[in-house]
């Protein structure tokens, strides 16, 4: 079971910050599109682990406050060697172009294309994405929603 701290990192204009994975060799999901964060090094807490592989993967250590949970869960994405343990988080409001992305390229993403790239994501990153936009809707948002489809 891989044991990880991931976050969606949401930039100032609301766009979200995705990593497109290396296509490597060697690499869990080559080419696909994944979250920045890593593995826990024992002992560490979900936060500090994400604090340290923000500061490796894009350049950036935020504070913890800055660090919001979004849900935690232990799952299993299609084959038994994609157990994980995760804790994910959202980062708001931070300057995308103040960022140096080390690892895989930048993938910037509206929110209304993010459906169109759930096929090219990670299982786990999908889910999480998906969890993150359903977290979103706020109750005017859905009753606009509801109002709509009852419209066409």
């Amino acid at each position: 079971m891989r044991t990880v701290s991931c976050a969606i990192i949401v930039g100032t204009c609301g766009r979200l910050l995705l990593q497109q994975r290396d296509d490597i060799p060697g690499i869990i999901h080559p080419g696909l599109i994944g979250l920045f964060g890593g593995h826990r090094e024992a002992g560490e807490a979900p936060e500090e682990c994400l604090q340290r592989e923000l500061e490796e993967e894009i350049g950036q250590r935020f504070p913890r406050e800055r660090l919001e949970p979004l849900l935690s869960l232990r799952a299993t994405f299609g084959t038994p060697d994609a157990s994980y343990d995760m804790s994910l988080f959202v980062v708001r409001n931070v300057a995308l172009d103040t960022l140096r992305v080390m690892e895989g390229q930048p993938l910037i993403a509206e929110r209304a294309a993010l459906p169109s790239l759930y096929a090219r994501m990670t299982p786990a990153t999908a889910f999480a994405v998906r969890q993150f936009v359903m977290n979103e809707v706020r109750p005017a948002d859905a009753r606009r929603q509801a109002e709509g489809a009852q419209q066409q």
